[in-house]
């Protein structure tokens, strides 16, 4: 509602004395202005009025044409209206009982709604709502506490709701209040601080650790990075070493033994067979073929002739005491 003013006209006569009573107040608040005064010295009746002077029968209303000498009056955008007209024309309705709110109520508001103050109750419990916390929903308004036990959002942990201006924690579509939100091993608040959620729980980092966290099958502590997996079980890669020298096998070659890991060095030296010729390691490692003839073994490279060097993989030989020898080397020695 605009400014307004509510004006008391009188009719004066010459040597006006004045005294005026005035309130002023913004929306539904008006200036009321009262004119007592009578003397004669001009001679003839006129109207005070808007700070200027009227005949009597020309101060009229702006929607309805009848006088306002004597009559008390609004005046909107510099006109001045009866109190039936501008209650008609401008006046806001009441959401509640349907009625004028007329001049002398008091008109309280909420999104372009309008309500008589007697009117402004809440829709459950029918409470006065003037100076008081209230809530709207779906067009209807609620006291704070009939607001809060029908559509207020509440606590994933203690199940209450969420009053006005509490501090709310929220992750994915849960929420919690502030001291709610804690691990559920330690109860310890998380505040700020990281957490890892599991299935309906949430979990401090240190306690999931502690519960769910890979640890190394060797020291037993938490895999936090890094890890590789033996046998389907979790190592660090420093924990993973050769059983023997504890050289790091990650990412290197190496087998077992006895469920043990070796790297290929030690493995070799350790338990594999020697070749006869280089007396080196035969490791089979990487795929690596040999030749066994009764209790001896040779590399594959190294099974030759002993007297022309000629390979001897997949031909006939003869052996010659610690040596082998091709079929044409043989017969020559035999010559």
């Amino acid at each position: 509602m605009a400014d307004v003013e509510i004006m008391q006209t009188v009719t004066e006569t010459k040597k006006t004395k004045k005294v005026k009573k005035t309130s002023k107040r913004r929306e539904s608040e008006v200036q009321i202005t009262e004119v007592d005064a009578s003397n004669e010295e001009r001679g003839g009746e006129y109207t005070k009025a808007m700070d200027k002077d009227w005949h009597s029968g020309h101060f009229c209303c702006w929607q309805c044409d009848e006088s306002l000498t004597g009559q008390r009056y609004v005046i909107r955008d510099d006109h001045p209206y009866c109190i039936k007209c501008y209650e008609n024309v401008f006046a806001n309705t009441c959401e509640e009982c349907n009625k004028i709110i007329g001049i002398d109520s008091k008109d309280l508001s909420y999104k372009d709604k309008h309500w008589h103050e007697a009117c402004f109750l809440c829709f459950k419990c029918n409470l006065n709502l003037v100076d008081k916390q209230f809530g709207a929903k779906a067009d209807k308004i609620y006291c704070g506490n009939c607001y809060d036990a029908q559509f207020a959002s509440r606590c994933d942990g203690c199940g209450e709701v969420f009053r006005a201006g509490t501090k709310k924690m929220e992750y994915k579509t849960r929420q919690w209040h502030e001291n709610c939100f804690c691990c559920c091993v330690c109860k310890m608040a998380i505040g700020t601080k990281s957490f890892i959620p599991r299935e309906q729980e949430i979990y401090c980092a240190g306690c999931y650790e502690e519960k769910f966290a890979t640890r190394c099958i060797k020291c037993n502590k938490v895999i936090t990075s890094g890890g590789v997996t033996y046998k389907n079980e979790p190592w660090h890669r420093e924990c993973f070493t050769c059983t023997h020298c504890n050289i790091t096998l990650a990412g290197q070659r190496f087998t077992s033994r006895d469920e043990k890991p070796y790297c290929a060095e030690c493995f070799g030296e350790l338990f594999a067979k020697r070749c006869t010729s280089c007396v080196k390691p035969i490791t089979g490692i990487g795929g690596t073929r040999f030749i066994s003839f009764e209790e001896r073994h040779w590399h594959h490279d190294c099974f030759v002739c002993a007297s022309c060097k000629a390979s001897l993989v997949g031909r006939g030989f003869i052996t010659d005491g610690p040596d082998i020898l091709c079929p044409d080397c043989a017969k020559q020695k035999l010559m």
